[in-house]
């Protein structure tokens, strides 16, 4: 299994709208996604780098691998 990379939210928020999420709105410093019927919840806190155990957790919410999103970070 690939390890998760240390990436902000920033950068997850821009990988996620490549993967066609749309952000459905804010609330405070939580911005929510949705695709379908994937509903996402990403904490936005500027420079912070996201934790690997709370990035897992959005990408099972999202339902997308570590290879996925290391591809649409790249892409």
């Amino acid at each position: 299994m690939t390890r998760a990379p240390r990436i902000t939210a920033q950068e997850l928020i821009a990988a996620l709208r490549r993967a066609d999420f749309t952000l459905a709105k804010v609330r405070g410093s939580h911005h929510y996604f949705i695709r379908g019927r994937a509903k996402v919840t990403v904490p936005v806190h500027s420079g912070k780098t996201l934790s690997s155990s709370l990035l897992l957790s959005i990408l099972r919410q999202a339902g997308l691998t570590v290879d996925e999103l290391i591809d649409l970070l790249n892409g």
